[in-house]
């Protein structure tokens, strides 16, 4: 029997990747944005006051018969085949049993042996080692299947947050029952020692995808996505798979990968000492970068899984499923490469566009009016800032495509310059109104009296002899430092490279 740590030894990743080989597998569990749970009419809204959110059904009282949600069926048949799955003609619930704490019935209602969906496949790109283009990924489904989720427990007292040490546990009914889909892979070999990127991207192409289908808020800090990693090492040459590890309920992209690299290194520092992994799950420490053991691991016969007899098999005609193959969107990897040719950006500017999760507000912003080169500019460089500095979303600003299209108008239209924008954005950002609306109550408009420029320019000429004859003797890139002083005279209010070409002209040079 395993026994709980606070560290474990380790070996260097690269160590270890010169003598194992890992093998993963991942079970993504994506709760779905339907209006109410998967058996019964109650809601699913996030936050709302502990155990406000219940019924005989959900509670698992005697009597209580649950109804199948068709639309979560439904969610669950566009994500099987939008990852490419066959969809079963015939199907059914299944009882999986062992203690649930926080499943009042003590037992979870899910899909066993008879998934919805199965046998299909998802490609995930991660920029190539040598810097150009991609390499691709091909990760194997095994199944997605339909379940329920369980409810809440809060240990209270203690370090850790967890039930060892704590004072006591409460727990929360409201998430037991709302719409499961777990996605699980087949075994995943052969990245070596791109494994753990290779987990990350995976997720991440999953997240985009389901968000695609607009089946999930896809929100993992709320939980709406949680990745369990199974991790095992085998030596390299040998195609016999080791001892799994699970590691549960992982809710960033960020730490997907760091706990599968984690315990790539964790196994093979056991196995160098000669000793056996114990199957058990994991419990990932964001904090600390560790995992700790949790429970042994169960197989499928300890679940005692058994068909679920409250409720009928699940039966999609064909003209239901290719109804609703009709109603799949654009393959989120190959709409971002059809829009990056369109737009121009190289390899590198499209994956910052990513990164901030622009890709949509800038596809709005362009349809707005922008150019794609300023729609990036402001949301994944002046925006992206300002987002990960509140540790929000850019689209949870408060500014919209529109506004940004028209704060780019303003400036390719000559009244404001670059420093007047951000100022205007402030206004915006502050609920003061649209761009146009808050460059006229600010007053910020660039001086178009080249008489008044003029004068700034001898002015700053003259007080600057030295930076003059550095120009006049070649170094024409010294001229920054008198656009600078030429900008603070103006109080900001000119155009930078109009400042430049007068101050040249001013001086006989060639710009």
């Amino acid at each position: 029997m395993s026994v709980t740590q606070t560290s474990a030894p380790v070996v260097p990743f690269d160590e270890a990747m010169s003598r194992y080989e890992p093998v993963m597998g991942l079970e993504v569990h994506v709760e779905l944005s339907t209006a109410t749970k998967m058996f019964c009419g109650c809601a699913t809204d996030f936050g709302a006051e502990p155990n406000t959110q219940t019924c005989p059904v959900c509670l698992g009282l005697p009597g209580a018969l649950p109804v199948v949600n068709a639309t979560a069926v439904e969610s669950a048949i566009r994500i099987g085949l939008a990852l490419n799955c066959q969809i079963a003609e015939w199907c059914r619930f299944a009882r999986k049993n062992y203690f649930y704490p926080d499943m009042p019935k003590n037992f979870q209602t899910s899909q066993y042996d008879e998934p919805i969906a199965f046998n299909g496949y998802m490609d995930v790109e991660l920029p190539a080692l040598d810097g150009e283009g991609v390499e691709t990924y091909r990760v194997e489904i095994e199944r997605a299947h339909m379940e329920e989720d369980t409810g809440k427990s809060t240990h209270v007292g203690g370090a850790t947050g967890r039930i060892h040490g704590a004072d006591y546990s409460v727990v929360d009914y409201n998430r037991a029952g709302i719409p499961l889909i777990e996605i699980v892979t087949k075994p995943i070999t052969g990245a070596g020692s791109r494994a753990p990127e290779v987990a990350r991207a995976y997720v991440s192409a999953l997240r985009d995808l389901l968000r695609a289908l607009d089946v999930t808020h896809g929100r993992m800090e709320q939980g709406n996505i949680r990745c369990d990693a199974n991790v095992s090492l085998m030596p390299v040459g040998s195609d016999t798979f080791g001892t799994r590890t699970e590691t549960k309920n992982v809710n960033s992209l960020r730490s997907v990968e760091r706990a599968v690299r984690y315990e790539i290194t964790r196994h093979a520092a056991v196995l160098d000492a000669g000793e056996k992994i114990f199957q058990e799950t994991r419990h990932w420490h964001e904090d600390t970068g560790i995992t700790t053991a949790g429970r042994p691991k169960s197989d499928a016969d300890d679940y005692r899984y058994f068909p679920e007899p409250d409720l009928v098999p699940v039966a999609p005609s064909r003209e239901d499923v290719e109804r609703l193959r009709a109603t799949l969107p654009e393959n989120p990897a190959v709409r971002r490469r059809r829009l990056q040719e369109e737009w121009g950006f190289t390899d590198l500017e499209m994956r910052d566009v990513i990164n901030a999760q622009a890709v949509d507000v800038i596809e709005e912003t362009v349809a707005a009016g922008a150019s794609p080169a300023a729609a990036r500019k402001w949301w994944s460089g002046e925006l992206a800032r300002r987002a990960n500095a509140q540790g929000v979303a850019v689209t949870e600003l408060g500014v919209t495509p529109a506004h940004i299209a028209e704060l780019d108008s303003l400036v390719t239209g000559g009244r404001l310059n670059d420093s007047m924008a951000r100022q205007v954005l402030d206004g915006v950002l502050a609920g003061e109104g649209g761009p146009t609306e808050v460059a006229d109550a600010r007053g910020l408009e660039l001086v178009q009296d080249d008489g008044a420029l003029q004068a700034a320019v001898d002015k700053v000429i003259a007080a600057n002899e030295g930076v003059v004859e550095k120009i006049r003797g070649g170094k024409v890139q010294a001229v920054g430092a008198l656009i600078g002083q030429v900008m603070k005279e103006m109080r900001g209010q000119a155009d930078a490279a109009r400042a430049r070409d007068l101050i040249l002209s001013t001086l006989g040079v060639e710009g």
